[in-house]
Formats: structure tokens, sequence, C-alpha cells
């Protein structure tokens, strides 16, 4: 009989999380080491989790007895950009849980983290995945590998008959679906079968414990949380996503250079992406409203500053199927770089399985809140509607009513 997809702990690991976080928190270490946060969970889809909030505390305490051993400090320090005095912090932090609050309101499950950004930051990816997981346990118990392995390679087929050679040698995918993924087990499974079987190029991982374990590239750079956090943090409102890419320059001194551009808008972020960090970052990547119209945007913006589109790469990551990974790279090729990053249509697509729609994020730094935007009016979250429209005014960003 095949294996189960579930292991009896489910976050066993510090590594555990998505690569930008450990970015992040690096850059936060020697950037902000005092900026407080607050965080918020949603279900966006409104599913009713309270009759899972016994097994979802239980699996949380679970987190602070987790640390990083040896070998997995010595495959960080292989990383070049992680540097000494963040990794021996990294080897001493352990979650507190001090900074979470979880329970009922408003006949719904709540989820907030009110503490020191560098000590609640990693808490984002192992809480979504915990959810996620102890929820498909309880409605899909007698779930085995198998039938997530035997999807996928319906996929490749699907895939090869596709898209031909040429294609093939070219499209390029990364696995970024740790934060909702049906479960550990399933990730690792996926990940494994996407190294060794995937018929495009399979390009790496944000999971930097799979990365470790399988031998593949971990990947990740930014997240929101780092320019939202700047519109508190930065000099003034209007230079806030200034000041986060430059502060990104300044630590990572041109390395890990693919800059999000959703926070307040494309054309917002176009409008701070002047000749100096265009040609300083790699490229850009997207995560919400329409990818090929966002992409059409990006090439203009360098055609305008006199920089060659194909020196720059696009990374995909919004709500990505094989199906529309293709479509995109077939839209943009030979016009610039494309890279799709796949979350949960990779990590949580099973015959029978609706995933889950979750967010964490970020809403207020240093007791003052801060704001998503994006391109995509469904993804608009802040607690407080008057910076919102503050937020809008400055940066010029019509209501999307």
């Amino acid at each position: 009989m095949s294996e189960s997809a579930f292991a009896e702990r489910i976050v066993h690991n510090l590594l555990d999380t998505d690569f930008y976080k450990l970015t992040m928190m690096q850059a936060v270490l020697h950037n902000y080491p005092d900026a407080d946060v607050e965080w918020e969970f949603r279900c966006r889809n409104g599913e009713d989790l309270r009759p899972y909030l016994d097994e979802i505390r239980k699996e949380i305490e679970h987190l602070s007895d987790l640390s990083l051993d040896e070998g997995q400090l010595a495959f960080l320090e292989r990383i070049s950009f992680l540097k000494p005095d963040f990794l021996r912090f990294l080897g001493l932090f352990r979650f507190n849980l001090r900074y979470l609050r979880i329970g009922i309101e408003n006949d719904q499950l709540f989820l907030r983290l009110r503490g020191p950004w560098l000590h609640v930051i990693l808490f984002e990816v192992p809480l979504l995945a915990i959810i996620s997981e102890v929820r498909n346990r309880h409605l899909h118990p007698r779930m085995r590998l198998s039938e997530a392995r035997d999807q996928l390679y319906r996929k490749f087929d699907w895939l090869r008959a596709h898209a031909s050679d040429e294609e093939l040698a070219e499209l390029q995918v990364a696995d970024f679906g740790t934060r909702r993924r049906f479960s550990g087990r399933v990730q690792e499974e996926v990940v494994r079968v996407l190294r060794d079987d995937f018929p495009a190029r399979f390009v790496g991982t944000s999971n930097v414990d799979l990365a470790w374990k399988l031998d593949v590239r971990p990947l990740g750079t930014m997240a929101h949380e780092w320019i939202m956090a700047h519109q508190q943090l930065g000099p003034r409102l209007i230079d806030s996503q200034i000041a986060a890419l430059d502060c990104w320059v300044r630590e990572y001194r041109g390395l890990l250079g693919i800059a999000l551009t959703d926070c307040i808008t494309m054309d917002a972020f176009l409008t701070d992406f002047d000749l100096y960090f265009a040609k300083l970052f790699d490229g850009l990547r997207h995560d919400s409203g329409d990818p090929v119209a966002w992409a059409e945007k990006a090439i203009a913006h360098y055609r305008k500053l006199g920089i060659d589109p194909m020196t720059k790469t696009l990374v995909f990551s919004d709500g990505l199927n094989l199906t529309r990974s293709l479509e995109i790279f077939r839209a943009l090729r030979g016009r610039i770089n494309v890279s799709c990053g796949i979350g949960t249509n990779l990590t949580c697509d099973i015959p029978g399985v609706a995933p889950m729609s979750i967010v964490l994020k970020m809403t207020d730094c240093n007791g003052s809140p801060v704001a998503k935007i994006s391109d995509e009016a469904a993804k608009t979250q802040c607690r407080d509607e008057n910076f919102v429209n503050y937020l809008r005014h400055v940066f010029k960003v019509p209501s999307k009513e």
C-alpha cells in the first residue's frame, strides 16, 4: 500500500520555510532590528476552520522545540550572501509563542502576531502550512502519496503533448508551494519528482529544507512585507518603495536581484523603478493582475530606459499551473526571460481536494498601519481604510470600486 500523505508532525525543521523569509530576516537584522510589527490571518474563501483549533494549537506548540543542527547550518554557510553574524543569530533562534495569539473571534479562526519583526518574521510560512495540513488531515485522512504523484505525472504527460522539444528546453518552472501545500510529505514528493522526471527545466524550490535534503537550488528574494514595512520605516510615504529597494541593494550588493512589483500596483512601482534600480536588479516578480499585461509594461519600461529586456527575467507566481505557465512563456518568448513559480497547483493539486486560500499579512509596523493595494482588488489588505485611501492619494492610484 502506498505511503500516507501525512507525517506525525507537520513542521519538523526550522528550514521548512520559504527562502525569502531568511533573506529578508538577514536584512531586518542588519537594518531594522528594533522594528515592531503586527500580522493577521485571513481565510479568503471563508472556510470554517474552528473545528481544527485544538489540533492547530498543538502543532504550533511544537514550533518552540525547533532549532538548526550542524548540517543545516553548514548548508546555509555555503550560500555566499548569508553572513556569519546572521547565521550565528539563526543558530540561536527559537520561535517564541508569546508573540502569537490564536483563538475564535467573530465565529472565525483568529490568529495575530505582534512583536519584533526580527522574531516574528519566520512564523508566517509554518503557521499557514500547519493550518492547511491540519484541515487536510481531517477532510482527507486516507490520502496516499501515490495520488499526488500520479496527478503530477498526468501533468507531465499533458506538457509533453502540448509543448515542443524547443519549448520544453526553455520553459523554467520552480516549486513555490510551501504555505498552502496539502502536506509536507506531498511537497517533498512533488519536488523529488520534479527534480528527477520533469520534462522541462526545473530550476529549484522556495522551501529551504527541501533544497537542502534534495540538493536543489533554494529560490526567493523579497515578499510584500519588505516593501509594506517601509511605509512606516522610510523617510516619507512617497519614498517608501525607493527606500525598500535601496536598502535591499545595500544589503545584497547586486545579488538576489528580483524585485516584487505589486505592493502599490505595477504603475506606481515603475514610477520609482528608475534606471539605477533597473540596471541593478536582475528582474521583476509578478503576483497579481493580468500577467501578460503586466509583462508588457515591464518590457516597455526597460526599453524606455534603454535596457535590452532579454538581459532581464520576469518571475511569475500568481496562481499558476502548467497550462497557464506555458501560455505566459509563449506570449513572451524571445522578448524577455521568463520563469514560473507554481505553488498550490503543484503541492495541493490532488483529485477530490479543494485547496484553501489563506494568508497571513503584516498589518502594522511600529504601531502604524501598512497596506498592500495590489493589481488585483481582491488582494488589497489593510485594517485601516483611511490609510489605504491616503496611500492611493499619495501614489495616485485610482480606486477599483
